[in-house]
């Protein structure tokens, strides 16, 4: 039997990873390693890894439309980030009174703004919150009280903005409106004990809901329902985010974390071959 993945690049593992990108502009898939921390870079051209040590953890990035380089999120908050040469210049700094808060993870909308989860470093409290960055660099506080906020996603149609956190094993659904607000927040999934604690996600074409299991050695798809449809086991512990990659986005990387494991493949980053269906491209952020 043929396995349902590969591992992208055999002996090494990431301590953490996670922040997966598709970038068409450079034909490549971005991740973080937040724990090490470093930027990696897979070109789908020749297969090659590129690294980048960072000043301090870094959960993720995000392309920018109308310049070449990329915003992050770092321990620190928002900064715009460029790799040739390596530059990175502070925007703002959400949690400056709780300074053991990180951002997590992020997405872009179609309005080019950032959507972005913070956590306490150690998991061990509820200070986390989700915020609203706007092109003008305007920051907005629009939802509290997590442990681990993960893996914002946007329906097809727009209608609706998942969100997670991970300690409590709840997805979250909001009314998603163009003008940045959102509607009340309600319980869309709650993982069963064996499942694991969803991490990451992205949505499919068909408006399914692809998640990471943290401690569910696993990634699964969910109906616009809220329906466990379909599960792809991996050989790692700790699964940690998903993005669908390629010029036709219909390739499908998964990060995964040493955290939790013996040894690789515990870490490595995932290519899964049999899925058969295609992604969205990423939204931009337009500031």
């Amino acid at each position: 039997m043929s396995l349902a993945y590969r591992i992208v690049e055999r002996g090494r593992h990431d301590q953490l990873g996670e922040g997966l990108l598709w970038s068409a502009r450079h034909n490549a898939v971005y991740w973080t390693d937040i724990l090490a921390p470093a930027l990696n870079r897979l070109s789908l051209s020749d297969g090659k890894v590129q690294r980048w040590a960072m000043p301090e953890p870094i959960g993720w990035v995000i392309e920018r439309s109308a310049h070449p380089g990329l915003i992050a999120g770092f321990m620190s908050g928002f900064a715009e980030l460029d790799l040739e040469p390596l530059s990175i210049r502070p925007i703002v700094n959400p949690h400056p009174y709780v300074p053991d808060n990180r951002l997590n993870d992020a997405k872009a909308d179609r309005q080019g703004r950032i959507w972005a989860g913070s956590m306490p470093f150690r998991a061990d409290r509820p200070s986390g919150k989700l915020y609203r960055l706007d092109p003008d660099h305007s920051l907005h506080e629009m939802d509290h009280d997590y442990y681990v906020a993960n893996g914002p996603a946007f329906s097809p149609d727009q209608r609706w903005m998942y969100h997670t956190d991970t300690v409590p094993g709840l997805v979250y659904r909001f009314p998603f409106h163009a003008d940045g607000t959102l509607g009340q927040r309600e319980i869309f999934i709650t993982f069963e004990k064996d499942w694991g604690r969803p991490d990451g996600m992205t949505v499919d074409v068909e408006g399914y809901l692809w998640i990471a299991h943290w401690g569910g050695s696993c990634i699964s798809r969910f109906t616009p329902d809220g329906v466990r449809e379909r599960s792809i086991p991996l050989p790692a512990r700790q699964i940690t985010n998903i993005c669908f990659a390629g010029e036709a986005l219909d390739r499908m990387f998964v990060t995964s974390a040493f955290e939790g494991g013996l040894e690789p493949p515990n870490g490595a980053l995932f290519e899964i071959l049999t899925h058969g269906v295609t992604g969205l491209p990423p939204n931009q952020f337009a500031g």
